[in-house]
């Protein structure tokens, strides 16, 4: 195995049901699916979670993580263990969740304050229960830029509190480069697409600007298929295929 593990995440395919997910990964080659608590896996359907396990087993799949939409600094802490609890029954100890409600210029000292409070408890919680949690890297959180991120991760400094990694489809691939450099020491997984702007595209067209976003990383990494074009299940072959020609050209 190389140091990329490919899958996708759930809420690729919303539309779709996890047994369809579940085959149509198998199909194409994939062996990870990162979990959507939203509609494929919420953490209060416990049955759910383990009939999604089984599925796993017989096709030869994993969860890679648990998707969430918990939200430090809004959602309840004590929900966090519901959260935990629905990974477990998935199978994985990765829980992708999300730094506060607005973007890093929109916080204010004292919110900040809160908030890097609040991020505290979640990862002393993380350490406790033996799971990671990866902040979503996304516009409209705290986690939308390098330095935030960094700024962050040197405050809380927790093995289980980690990052994820998208590229922001609008700035440059020079931006982007930049941001995943400086971030990268905190990023345990990365998600995978090819858009610019709202337009999407297919991952095969972003192959050199991927291969480069890829090889600023160091060991090992998963990297998940997201939101590919036309929200259509029937793509996922070609866009598998892509994502391995583009993990197996990197060093």
């Amino acid at each position: 195995m190389g140091r990329f593990k490919c899958g996708l995440c759930s809420v690729s395919f919303r539309r779709n049901t996890p047994v369809e997910i579940i085959r149509s990964a198998a199909a194409a080659g994939l062996e990870y699916i990162e979990w959507g608590s939203d509609v494929h896996a919420p953490h209060t359907d416990m049955c759910r979670l383990r009939e999604i396990s089984e599925m796993q087993k017989e096709y030869g799949i994993a969860a890679s993580s648990y998707g969430t939409y918990f939200r430090i600094g809004q959602t309840e802490m004590s929900e966090l263990y519901g959260y935990i609890e629905g990974a477990r029954l998935l199978g994985t100890d990765l829980i992708r969740v999300w730094c506060g409600v607005k973007g890093s210029d929109a916080i204010g000292s004292g919110e900040k304050k809160e908030l890097f409070d609040k991020c505290r408890e979640a990862a002393r919680i993380a350490e406790t229960e033996g799971v990671t949690l990866a902040m979503e890297c996304h516009m409209w959180t705290f986690t939308d830029t390098a330095e935030t991120i960094t700024e962050l991760m040197d405050e809380i400094r927790s093995e289980n509190f980690r990052m994820y990694w998208q590229p922001n489809q609008y700035r440059t691939k020079e931006d982007n480069i930049r941001h995943i450099k400086m971030a990268g020491d905190h990023v345990t997984a990365v998600h995978v697409f090819n858009w610019s702007g709202d337009k999407r595209y297919p991952l095969a067209d972003a192959k050199k600007e991927w291969c480069e976003y890829l090889s600023c990383l160091e060991g090992e990494h998963t990297v998940l298929l997201e939101f590919m074009p036309n929200d259509d299940i029937s793509e996922l072959i070609s866009e598998a295929a892509a994502l391995r020609d583009i993990t197996e050209s990197v060093k």
